[in-house]
């Protein structure tokens, strides 16, 4: 049992760096159990981040979009940006010397910038652990070299870093608590309504990810797929929510390349809507499938890459599944279609059977039950208090300014 706050912390300084529309929302979630402990006037946090960690009163450097990038190809492109990048983050965070710096996600970019404000006698920790359980297990490695204190998502995680030797604390995900575990579709399907989707029909959410680069490799199968599934079922409507403007275009824009003729609603946000009021979902393999779990919603889980991105993922993957919803039940609970499987027909044809399995679908709701109740457990105010604890033992005294 975590231990109540510190009461002797008067103020916190935090250095702050969160990569993609996922890590802002965790982000906030940490800031929002901040400012229950200490107030709004009692802390500040700078660094890189996004809209929802700036209504929590975060201070951005540089926009979330900065380390918006993905695949090796795509990396290796933006490499010398993001070197730079890098280096302008440790200069600044160790010229305001905060309390504790915390990386949220973006391991590859924020576990070296952890490491050489550790060199430097900062405190670091992070927040949401590579999945080392999944891939590239050597990372733990680095991760001792640069974190004094990992914070963990998922419970079976707790073991692997004892057995490391690395402090860290299992805190829940914060999207279980956020998630509702009976979410209202009646409610969901009225404020879609609202914004052009149809009121009437099975509705199918697509969730092709949330960066440019899975939405160009992902969203056109979705779209065809889509297209197919209509063909077969005339009450079908579909939704797509799209995380930022920029990508609404996009989507928009492909749309009508790929699959002009197709009645879908392209909405700018709203994807927990989606997910309230839909029958089910085809869903890019990352946060978006475990948001479906959580929202107990049939699925299927897609994901394409670049061919050499590909390559090198399963030479590297210690799973046999990419799924999060797999992953945490430790087997096939929703169908997987990857890579070249991934076609329009064979997406449709895995979805309807999941829709039409009402054997399966009961049992889904069962489990997908189960893995909300064990990871919602006030991860905000669990993670708040781990921080405030590091905070005490280091840090410095500058303003973020």
């Amino acid at each position: 049992m975590i231990a109540g706050p510190p009461k002797t912390m008067a103020t916190l300084q935090l250095g702050l760096v969160a990569g993609e529309t996922s890590g802002d929302l965790l982000a906030s979630a940490v800031l929002e159990g901040l400012h229950r402990h200490l107030g709004s006037a009692s802390f500040q946090a700078c660094g890189i981040g996004g809209p929802a960690m700036i209504q929590n009163g975060f201070e951005a450097w540089w926009g979330i979009d900065s380390l918006s990038v993905s695949g090796y190809t795509e990396v290796l492109r933006e490499y010398p940006r993001l070197l730079r990048l890098r280096r302008d983050v440790v200069a600044r965070m160790t010229r305001y010397a905060p309390d504790l710096f915390l990386g949220v996600d973006a391991p590859d970019f924020n576990l070296g910038v952890a490491a050489r404000l550790r060199a430097s006698g900062l405190r670091t920790a992070h927040f949401i652990s590579p999945s080392i359980w999944a891939w590239r297990a050597g990372r733990i490695d680095t991760i001792r070299k640069s974190v004094d204190h990992m914070l963990l998502v998922f419970p079976f995680e707790a073991q692997i870093y004892a057995a490391a030797g690395i402090a860290a604390t299992y805190v829940g995900h914060p999207l279980a608590d956020r998630i509702p575990k009976h979410p209202d579709r009646a409610a969901a399907r009225l404020r879609l309504a609202a914004q052009g989707v149809p009121s009437q029909g099975s509705l199918i959410a697509l969730l092709p990810g949330s960066r440019r680069s899975e939405i160009n490799h992902i969203a056109p199968d979705f779209f065809r797929a889509a297209q197919w599934l209509a063909q077969q079922r005339a009450d079908m409507a579909f939704v797509v929510p799209a995380a930022t403007p920029a990508l609404h275009r996009l989507l928009i824009d492909m749309k009508a390349t790929v699959a002009p003729n197709l009645g879908v609603t392209i909405l700018q946000g709203s994807s927990y809507d989606a997910l309230a009021a839909c029958e089910g979902t085809l869903v890019a393999s990352g946060t978006a499938s475990l948001e479906a779990a959580l929202f107990s919603r049939p699925m299927v889980i897609s994901y394409r890459l670049s061919r050499l991105n590909f390559a090198i993922m399963r030479r590297l993957a210690l799973q046999p599944w990419v799924g999060l919803p797999n992953i945490l039940a430790g087997e096939a609970l929703v169908p997987e279609l990857l890579q070249d499987d991934a076609t329009p027909t064979a997406l449709g044809r895995a979805l309807l059977r999941q829709l039409d399995d009402d054997h399966r679908r009961d049992l889904l709701s069962i489990r997908f039950a189960q893995l909300h109740e064990q990871l919602a457990c006030g991860c905000a105010d669990r993670a708040a208090t781990v921080l405030l604890e590091l905070a005490q033992k280091g840090g410095g005294s500058a303003r973020c300014r």
